[in-house]
């Protein structure tokens, strides 16, 4: 009885967390589809005369207007959209091959200053954003590649927590495959391709996922190295919808969610198991 009372009692304060979480969502959702006019009402307080804002979960009237005018009227929205597929794709295959080789090596060699070099990685990826900005800014600077996409996407792909979290998984392959395969006659491009990125795929699953995540949010980067609008990706659009236009601001932002949304709930399974396997704790 006392065990049914503590499960009870866990499962319903894991109920309102997620309903807690889900409400900014499943607002957002909701409001647009509702009409202008009625986003208005219900966010205006001088409106209302309430002195607050009206939130409504079912709108008066369904309305696909504010889609309608993403997606056939403002060229902005889609020209932005594919900027950011051209920034993300990239970085995140690009960091996927890198992060796999580097990993590699740092797990199934031995070398003089392995650790050291694996202890110089970590410092990096602890290292916040801002830290790492004017280094970044100088080099592409130096490079003549400002205003430019590889500006964004050569820092993306040399990241130093995909070389982490591989290494990680990869450490946890026995290392009977190896010595197996040579004893077979296998080289080592053989033994990466056929066993370790075959037996590492749901730690590569997880990277994937969770650096599309990040660099389809990413703000800062696109507004420091990029200065030319039609560049920047759907991350900074948002903020530069005005203040009468909330309609399109709660569309937006359903588009812009739909991505990571569908990544998720492809690779879930892969992500759960990446994580777990590669023992990285949230």
């Amino acid at each position: 009885m006392k065990e049914t009372l503590k499960t009870g009692a866990r499962f319903s304060v894991l109920l309102i967390l997620a309903l807690i979480m889900l409400f900014p969502l499943v607002l957002t959702v909701s409001n647009s589809f509702m009409t202008e006019a009625e986003i208005r009402f219900n966010y205006s307080m001088e409106e209302t005369d309430a002195g607050y804002v009206n939130l409504k979960w079912i709108p008066d009237r369904v309305s696909l207007e504010q889609y309608r005018s993403l997606l056939f009227e403002r060229m902005q929205f889609l020209i932005m959209f594919w900027n950011s597929l051209l920034l993300v794709v990239p970085i995140v295959a690009g960091q996927a091959v890198v992060a796999t080789m580097a990993a590699f090596g740092l797990s199934q060699f031995q070398f003089r200053g392995r650790e050291t070099l694996f202890f110089l990685y970590i410092i990096t990826m602890l290292m916040p954003f801002q830290v790492t900005l004017v280094p970044n800014y100088l080099a592409m600077d130096w490079l003549g590649l400002l205003d430019s996409r590889a500006a964004i996407i050569l820092p993306g792909i040399f990241s130093a927590f995909g070389v982490f979290l591989i290494r990680q998984f990869m450490i946890g392959i026995p290392r009977s495959y190896v010595e197996a395969a040579k004893i077979d006659g296998a080289g080592y491009v053989t033994i990466f391709v056929q066993i370790i990125v075959a037996m590492s795929r749901p730690g590569i699953a997880a990277l994937v996922i969770l650096a599309f995540v990040d660099y389809w949010n990413m703000v800062e980067q696109p507004l420091i190295f990029l200065h030319d609008a039609f560049k920047q990706p759907l991350s900074i659009y948002l903020s530069r919808i005005n203040e009468g236009e909330l309609g399109l601001a709660f569309a937006a932002a359903v588009l812009y969610m739909l991505p990571m949304v569908f990544v998720f709930l492809y690779a879930e399974n892969d992500l759960i198991e990446g994580i777990q396997l590669s023992g990285v704790k949230g």
